[in-house]
């Protein structure tokens, strides 16, 4: 079957040549060579992005991130989308995405009237070949190539002719027989525009993500630094530079200081500061709480030691470690924190001495008649501030005489009312410390013991004459 030229189908008549074949169209979608005989009366179009598929007869789209190694430059992936693909960092290609896809565009049936000698596509995506070869009379060139003298098609550079249609946010690229339109790193396209991605929303950053046009900045909390990844975060050691005055204990994002035993941290957080123990308590050492840095000690009056618990004291008998003034005519008499030295007895007449602490009134002596028999001299010690009602002393009859009872009492030396006797048994009676009394103070008391026996109508006294040394402390 042949046409008006008188050609069969398939051909079509140029003057001056010979009868050649029509060059066989190739289309080049999204530079992706897709080669298709177009006949007259057959030929479709598709819009950017997409490629006529003669099985399906409809316009499918073009996988450019397939065909075109160099579609994404530097660490950026290829994602392929409807009508044109994205470039994005390969660490965020796993992100789940969905970015608006423009719906599929109706195929566009071109006007195939009359022969075809110009097989033009879309734009930045034509069929294209890396070179053609020389042929004889006037060199026939697809979109996209240029004849030149020798006869051959050159590719034109229409990114360098500024003869492309990429708008301003696009970026031209030249390829073999066309150009693409892409966007730079850190952006995509969307309805036709390049718009920022905002990297910060799909979690590309570990901790602070900060958002630019193109790109975006990590940054990390304080107590954390970046890692060479430039994405996540690593804790930082603060206790390597020594921090804290003591002890420091490192912490996921921060640290703690501690101190030693006896210090406390300062509000700064980092010093560590004296631990005053002794004012917790005023019971903290039996006598006085001296503070130390990181502790304290207790120290005790002159007379006595610090006891082995550190805090008590201990009163030091002077009279057994011989660190006293006594004479040798003397006796050393120890009390609570010191000591005293005590002459000698000796009785005034009408008393003899009997023993080395006793005076007697001999019955056979006149003068001894209103008179206590005997005096006895005794001595004791007495912590100051001793609680009350106290029992002191033990006072108790030697020799007991059928049919007489006996009195006692207190004959002198109780101004200030602190004691009392308490008899306990006809025989027997108790010296009690009813008031408290403070040191040092030297008590004498008279304590006597009245013997009655009315049988025989006899009537006698006894003295103890007890010398209490009330210490100064009260331990």
């Amino acid at each position: 079957m042949r046409n008006a030229a008188g050609c069969r189908q398939g051909f079509f008549f140029k003057p001056k040549t010979s009868i050649s074949p029509l060059p066989l169209c190739r289309m080049l979608a999204a530079l992706v060579f897709i080669l298709l005989c177009i006949q007259p009366g057959h030929g479709q179009s598709c819009t950017e992005g997409f490629a006529y598929d003669r099985r399906a007869r409809q316009c499918v789209d073009v996988d450019e991130c397939r065909v075109l190694p160099d579609a994404c430059r530097g660490d950026m992936r290829c994602v392929n989308q409807n009508g044109g693909y994205l470039c994005l960092p390969r660490t965020l290609y796993n992100q789940p995405f969905r970015p608006e896809t423009p719906a599929l565009p109706e195929p566009a049936y071109p006007d195939t009237s009359g022969v075809f000698s110009d097989p033009s596509f879309i734009p930045a995506a034509r069929s294209v070949e890396p070179s053609y070869p020389r042929v004889r009379g006037t060199a026939q060139c697809v979109l996209g190539y240029s004849a030149a003298e020798d006869g051959t098609c050159n590719d034109i550079d229409e990114c360098e002719t500024n003869s492309h249609h990429c708008n301003p946010t696009q970026v031209c690229i030249n390829t073999a027989g066309g150009y693409t339109c892409s966007c730079s790193e850190g952006y995509w396209l969307i309805g036709g525009q390049c718009q920022d991605i905002d990297e910060c929303r799909y979690g590309y950053c570990q901790q602070l993500c900060a958002n630019v046009p193109g790109s975006y900045s990590c940054s990390c909390n304080p107590g954390f630094i970046l890692n060479p990844d430039s994405r996540t975060c690593q804790d930082v050691d603060e206790c390597e530079d020594e921090p804290c005055s003591h002890g420091c204990f490192n912490t996921y994002g921060s640290f703690m200081c501690n101190c030693d035993e006896g210090f406390e941290l300062a509000s700064d957080g980092t010093s560590c500061i004296d631990l005053d123990e002794c004012s917790f308590s005023e019971f903290l050492c039996q006598h006085r709480c001296v503070n130390t840095p990181g502790s304290f000690s207790c120290i005790c009056p002159p007379g006595y030691y610090v006891y082995e618990d550190g805090r008590s004291c201990e009163d030091i008998n002077e009279c057994d470690t011989g660190n006293n003034t006594c004479t040798t005519a003397q006796v050393c008499f120890n009390f609570q924190g010191g000591y005293t030295c005590l002459d000698a007895l000796q009785c005034r007449p009408p008393y003899i001495e009997v023993t080395d602490n006793q005076c007697m009134c001999s019955a056979e002596n006149p003068a001894c008649r209103e008179k206590p028999f005997t005096i006895l001299y005794r001595h004791m010690d007495l912590s100051s501030g001793r609680s009350v009602p106290a029992d002191i002393f033990q006072m108790q009859a030697t020799t007991r005489y059928p049919g007489a009872f006996y009195i006692f009492q207190i004959k002198s030396g109780n101004d200030g009312r602190e004691f009392y006797m308490r008899q306990t048994s006809n025989v027997s009676a108790t010296l009690i410390l009813s008031r408290p009394i403070t040191g040092p103070k030297e008590v004498v008391l008279d304590l006597e013991m009245v013997t009655v026996n009315n049988v025989i109508n006899f009537r006698g006294s006894s003295i103890i004459r007890l010398t209490i040394f009330v210490s100064e402390h009260p331990f």
